[in-house]
């Protein structure tokens, strides 16, 4: 099991007993062997999003447009599956297994979209969303996936 949380200070990363509570019964329901990832503010930077998905502790979805993969090209480990396109929850889901429990972190260009998205799929079940909130362009949440020089890769129309 792998735990990880992430803050930029001290308070950031103080738990409070909802998240202790959350952690306790992702480890119980995961079982020792289980890779569990746990973001105590629901929020990923782009390093970690790049270093979980890449260990397969995530999986790393980027939610934005064909056109904004055709122009910036896709985070490495990424899927390309948008929030745009019909089917969205489902491809989701298929993604994943079919185990809405599984940890799905988005990535968009700013983090907007990825935090709304992040709220919209707890509603459809999806349990363990995270959102990479300094996005492929950066925000205040951070310089971004390509700024930090992290790996990209073409995107291609299937």
């Amino acid at each position: 099991m792998i735990i990880s949380i992430h803050g930029d200070n001290e308070r950031d990363m103080m738990l409070t007993r909802r998240h202790m509570t959350a952690l306790v019964a992702a480890a119980v329901f995961a079982g020792a062997n289980s890779p569990v990832v746990y973001a105590a503010s629901g929020i990923m930077s782009a390093p970690d999003a790049m270093a979980a998905a890449t260990r397969g502790e995530v999986v790393l979805v980027d939610i934005r447009t064909r056109g904004e993969w055709k122009q910036s090209g896709l985070a490495q480990p990424a899927l390309a599956i948008s929030m745009h396109e019909a089917g969205f929850v489902r491809n989701l889901a298929k993604a994943l297994g079919g185990d809405r429990s599984r940890p799905l972190a988005l990535i968009c260009a700013v983090g907007g979209r990825s935090a709304h998205m992040q709220r919209i799929l707890a509603t459809a079940g999806f349990t363990n969303v995270i959102d990479v909130s300094e996005g492929m362009f950066g925000s205040s949440a951070g310089p971004g996936w390509l700024k930090r020089g992290l790996p990209v890769k073409d995107w291609t129309q299937d």
